[in-house]
């Protein structure tokens, strides 16, 4: 057998449980949970052919509809496939073997999971026992000239934990040299985002996702932002072809599409509401969230809990692997939450 490398042999393999889940109410990825707008169908049926799918994809069209859609110019853009691509030729970019990522847990895997690829060595900064608050001071006072890059989800994933722009501009003037991702995956129910500030900030990275709130997960589209120089380095580590055709269409028609965005965003904050109401009045404690999602505390029930409402239909996600007896909830619409917040009720 060939000789597998060091960095591959230390990692401890990801397998997200995505099997089975056809027919059950999807809670448990944070994925949007009606679907995209329909537009975006339409768009594809119009745009598909024998011969458009025989050629590889061209991207002038959608970079032209993207970059004016987020107010950036066409070559501060990097489509790439999923945010988890983003991640990468991220850190290929910019880190080597044995060179210092800093990281908050529990967070995002795949921020671990590409340094740990590229043989990076990978720092922990831990959210705030108890409260679960960003560290701030923690992560300032672990930047050092060493430190190559910065990997940060805002809001975070799992914990829904959000930061204000004052504190992403303490780390990227502590950190001007280091690369530093701020994933806003989650942006739309949030409403911070650091994209203006890519202009003042040479060091400053953002992604953005089509998984989450334009209801594409499966097309696997995503955008990087940062300065023309760049996006242009990034270009380099990327793929040509890795964003097929059909994500580049779905793309296009679902920035389009923005009364369809916003009436989901809108009904995800009223259900959100909901399940926190819904929470407290069974006892149950729930972490403040920026996000679509809530995490919350079920004690040395969280994985039976999750068995039973799998059963029942209802799929959660587990998280006490990270965060003793935590489970994560996705926030979809208000009919949806009162199903889960009854089935639930039924076992607490």
């Amino acid at each position: 057998m060939p000789e597998v490398r060091p960095a591959v042999l230390r990692m401890a393999p990801y397998s997200p449980p995505t099997g089975g889940r056809a027919d059950k109410l999807r809670l448990d990825f944070n994925e949007n949970t009606v679907g995209c707008s329909p537009e975006v169908i339409e768009f594809l049926k119009q745009q598909l052919s024998a011969g458009s799918l025989s050629v590889y994809p061209e991207y002038m069209e959608a970079r032209r509809e993207l970059s004016a859609f987020f107010q950036v110019a066409e070559d501060e853009i990097l489509f790439t496939n999923g945010t988890d691509e983003a991640i990468q030729v991220l850190v290929n970019t910019y880190v080597d073997d044995d060179q210092e990522v800093l990281i908050l847990t529990p967070s995002y895997a795949m921020y671990r999971f590409y340094s740990e690829v590229a043989g990076a060595a990978v720092r922990e900064i831990p959210y705030r026992e108890g409260t679960l608050e960003f560290p701030l001071d923690e992560l300032l006072g672990a930047i050092t000239p060493a430190t190559k890059a910065i990997l940060i989800a805002n809001p975070n994933n799992p914990t829904g934990t959000g930061i204000g722009l004052d504190a992403v501009r303490s780390i990227l003037q502590k950190a001007p040299h280091a690369a530093v991702l701020i994933d806003e995956a989650y942006y739309e129910f949030s409403g911070v985002t650091a994209l203006p500030h890519i202009a003042q900030y040479p060091n400053l990275f953002v992604s953005r996702t089509f998984s989450k709130v334009y209801g594409m997960a499966a097309m696997r589209f995503g955008c990087l932002f940062s300065q023309s120089a760049n996006v242009a380095y990034l270009h380099k580590a990327q793929s040509p072809y890795s964003v097929n055709t059909l994500a580049a269409l779905a793309a296009r028609a679902a920035i389009r599409d923005t009364v369809y965005v916003s009436n989901y965003v809108n009904e995800v904050l009223a259900a959100r509401d909901l399940a926190r109401q819904g929470l407290e009045r069974l006892g149950i404690h729930a972490y403040p969230s920026e996000a679509n999602f809530i995490l919350f505390e079920a004690g040395a029930r969280s994985i039976p809990i999750r068995d039973e409402l799998r059963r029942r239909g209802v799929l959660i996600r587990d998280r006490s692997y990270e965060i003793a007896g935590c489970v994560r909830v996705t926030i979809g619409t208000r009919d949806q939450v009162r199903c889960f917040l009854t089935e639930l009720e039924s076992l607490w």
